[in-house]
């Protein structure tokens, strides 16, 4: 599939989706996000996919923002429908996509950028990136779930703080409030991204996809994320993975998984 303002490109496993708006520092119109959510979709419908990593092209920014442009003129039903249909269409839509997801942050995530990398199962960085949500300071607030992921991943108080004050964290920072995983240098972002890559291609693609499940549901309201964590543990037994890797186990060898 050809897209407009998007990259993506598979290899030894993985699809590597670039978002490639480098003029506009790779900021979120409607025509990227509808990119993203195809490229997203076929890549995870794709059975050789077994992990997805998300970044920008260039080096100073891995989303910088949304297009402001396109929703200045908005009046109030007009912004309540592009937030639903935002997160509809890439928000939410990420975060529960059943093959792993990786956010690799390279320089700029704010506003809609960071709210895409923390839509993403897990964010790496580079040591020039820079965090925030900057909307209040246009008299708006996140509208694509970063009043809700940002608590989740940071807490209550630091996540009210970065929202009110419309601050910038750099990567260290991040790393240290716990919403990215690793920081690395510039070069060495996407070689990371891979390495964590390959470590979660050993395992279960079914099995991963249901720990997603259980761990998703976890910070959905009114879901047993035990429950569901029973459900997906009991599914787990009438795979084809779980009798691999219950053999190769007991066999002292290595699994080789089939995803089914």
């Amino acid at each position: 599939m050809t897209y407009e303002n998007i990259l993506a490109d598979f290899q030894n496993g993985i699809t590597t989706i670039t978002i490639n708006r480098p003029d506009k520092l790779n900021a979120l119109n409607k025509a990227t996000i509808q990119d993203l959510h195809d490229a997203l979709d076929e890549a995870n419908k794709d059975a050789n996919t077994k992990v997805i990593i998300v970044t920008g092209s260039g080096e100073k920014a891995f989303v910088a923002g949304a297009d402001i442009s396109e929703f200045a003129h908005f009046n109030v039903v007009n912004g309540g429908k592009l937030a639903a249909k935002g997160q509809e269409l890439l928000f939410d839509f990420v975060e529960n996509l059943s093959t792993p997801v990786i956010a690799a942050v390279n320089g700029f995530a704010l506003g809609g950028g960071l709210e895409l990398a923390m839509a993403c199962h897990f964010r790496v960085a580079s040591d020039n990136a820079r965090m925030g949500l900057p909307e209040t300071s246009l008299g708006v607030i996140p509208g694509y779930g970063g009043t809700q992921r940002l608590p989740q991943l940071v807490g209550k108080g630091r996540a009210m703080e970065l929202v009110m004050t419309a601050g910038m964290i750099d990567a260290n920072q991040a790393l240290a409030y716990g919403l990215v995983n690793h920081v690395t240098v510039q070069e060495e972002l996407l070689p990371l991204a891979e390495k964590i890559a390959s470590k979660i291609m050993r395992n279960s693609s079914v099995a991963i996809q249901g720990a997603i499940k259980a761990v998703n549901a976890n910070f959905k309201d009114g879901v047993d994320g035990y429950q569901v964590e029973i459900d997906e543990f009991g599914n787990c037994f009438g795979t084809e993975d779980f009798t691999e890797g219950t053999t190769a186990f007991l066999e002292k060898r290595k699994a080789d998984f089939l995803g089914k």
